[in-house]
């Protein structure tokens, strides 16, 4: 069963004051299944609706077309079935009032009517000591590992983790990685909404990208890499830049850019050509000292479906 499915979902938000009448089309015709088990990456730039996603996937807003269900069930109208079954960890919205870290992981617990250990929860975050403190002394990286426990509570079946990295130093990041990795392991599908790749990249199974509303890919990184021609990055430092060589390896077929400092040499190119483009530096005049290749990241996938391959 999959754990989300959107169909056809179109979603218009009207307009006040002067443009009154008129709509705005956060989502148009959206398809999008999540399967059960995923973990799943959520893609976009700015303004590309996936906050609009996020609240359809929750019941807070309504599509103006198309159909969300949720673990099997219709959030128009099961949306209270639905909220029991998730853990959220909301972009923008913190602990709030004077309670302690503690006191808020107690209510998630008693929410969700389950009966986990709140020391477990908030140990297994790493706010052991500060769960003491009242919630306006937090940090935002305190307050960030302070909702994911309370995201945590219940054992949902999934979780939605919206920009869960943010504020997090390093190893506030990598705990969250492991606990991601844990509730998956565990059966929980992951939706990991995220700006940082770096993240996505080391957890999600598959990424979907978002962008101007409109659903663009939807495919395992890998698979992403290979549609996009499978572009490699060759670094190679040198003794000197041959600029005879350079011409050569521009005008190679597969070699989509070149860029020098004068010392050093980078290439983006294809993955057959990076043969080619090796040899023909250590052909030349110029000393190799060097040599680096880097498969494309996902932050170049990104940049490529969202705006196009720069020039």
């Amino acid at each position: 069963m999959a754990a989300i499915e959107l169909r056809g979902v179109t979603k218009r938000y009207e307009r006040a004051g002067l443009f009154r009448g008129r709509s705005v089309t956060a989502l148009h015709d959206l398809d999008l299944t999540v399967e059960s088990g995923e973990i799943f990456g959520f893609l976009g730039p700015n303004g590309a609706g996936k906050s609009t996603t996020i609240d359809l996937l929750l019941g807070y807003a309504a599509p103006t077309a198309g159909s969300v269900t949720v673990l099997g069930e219709d959030v128009a109208t099961e949306r209270t079935a639905v909220r029991e079954r998730i853990g959220v960890l909301p972009d923008g919205y913190g602990a709030v009032g004077e309670r302690t870290g503690r006191e808020h992981v107690e209510f998630a617990i008693e929410a969700k009517g389950a009966d986990d250990d709140p020391d477990e929860l908030i140990e297994r975050v790493g706010m052991r000591g500060p769960d003491e403190y009242p919630v306006t002394q937090y940090s935002k990286g305190m307050a960030q590992r302070l909702m994911l426990a309370v995201a945590l509570a219940g054992d949902p079946d999934l979780l939605v983790l919206d920009e869960p990295s943010t504020g997090l130093d390093p190893n506030g990041a990598r705990t969250m990685r492991r606990i991601v990795r844990e509730e998956n392991e565990r059966g929980a599908t992951v939706f990991f909404s995220s700006h940082i790749m770096e993240q996505v990249e080391a957890v999600c199974d598959r990424v979907a990208i978002l962008d101007g509303g409109e659903l663009v890919a939807v495919d395992t990184i890998d698979a992403l890499r290979d549609s996009a021609g499978g572009t490699s990055t060759v670094t190679l430092e040198l003794s000197s830049v041959p600029e005879e060589t350079v011409r050569y390896v521009r005008a190679l077929e597969g070699v989509a850019g070149l860029k020098t400092d004068g010392s050093s040499v980078v290439i983006g190119c294809e993955d057959g050509a990076k043969a080619a483009v090796i040899a023909a530096f250590h052909d030349s005049p110029a000393t190799v000292r060097d040599v680096e290749t880097s498969e494309t990241s996902l932050e170049d996938l990104f940049e490529r479906y969202t705006r196009g391959v720069a020039q």
